[in-house]
């Protein structure tokens, strides 16, 4: 059984320090952890109700069962949807971008919400590599992880200085803009990098000097704004018509 102190421990890895001393983060709800077991991401601990640990054949990690008051006390969810389990962070500092390869960058999007759903999105039309500004919310935030809805085991997000990479990078880049070509009438080219802003201020100044394509989402409405990942599924799908 699942002691006092492992669970406690699993509870602190919802803070973002504690996160960062052990390397490690939490995956809640059997769909996500399914995908995680699935991926090569490196399990530590899985902590589950009894029907599904019994399904586990010869575990690489350590599995305990507890019941659902204890699964709700080390998690996020209201409801902790059978398992829980712990990984470990990849390390994916060094990152190269192919001229044919579609990759989004993002620019400060502060929300975890956001942010997983646009690693979600990026799964859903293909894109392997997300560029993230250090002021991006963090990849292992539990809201994000449980936003990818498990897309965070193909996505690669690279946290990195935006400037110096879009600098190096030859690929056309592109910046969603409230300024900018009718997206409609854009003709992308095979690869690039797309960029999109914080949800508030947008794409900050240094890294708007870099975009050499403007483009902009028609509006036909009132709305004031789009959210920036109902923006990023716009301007993805219009990407793959090309």
């Amino acid at each position: 059984m699942l002691s006092k102190s492992l669970a406690k421990f699993i509870k602190s890895l919802q803070l973002k320090k504690q996160r960062k001393k052990e390397g490690l983060f939490i995956v809640e709800g059997e769909k996500s952890v399914n995908e995680l077991l699935q991926s090569n991401f490196k399990v530590k601990y899985l902590v589950g109700l009894s029907d599904y640990v019994n399904d586990i054949n010869q575990p690489t990690f350590e599995v305990f069962e507890a019941n659902e008051k204890t699964l709700d006390s080390i998690g996020t969810f209201k409801s902790s949807d059978r398992v829980i389990a712990v990984a470990e962070m990849k390390d994916v500092k060094n990152f190269s971008i192919s001229k044919e390869e579609i990759v989004l960058a993002l620019d400060g999007i502060n929300d975890p919400g956001n942010l997983g759903t646009i690693i979600r999105l990026a799964d859903w039309y293909g894109v392997k590599s997300i560029l993230a500004s250090p002021e991006t919310a963090d990849l292992y935030n539990p809201k994000v992880i449980s936003a990818t809805k498990g897309s965070f085991t193909r996505v690669n997000v690279y946290y990195t200085d935006l400037v110096a990479a879009l600098s190096e990078s030859q690929a056309p880049v592109y910046g969603a803009m409230m300024e900018g070509q009718n997206l409609h009438k854009v003709k992308f080219e095979s690869g690039g990098i797309i960029v999109m802003g914080n949800e508030a201020n947008g794409i900050s100044p240094q890294v708007e000097k870099l975009i050499k394509h403007k483009i902009t989402i028609p509006k036909f409405g009132k709305a004031e704004s789009l959210n920036v990942a109902m923006a990023t599924g716009i301007i993805l799908d219009n990407v793959k018509r090309n």
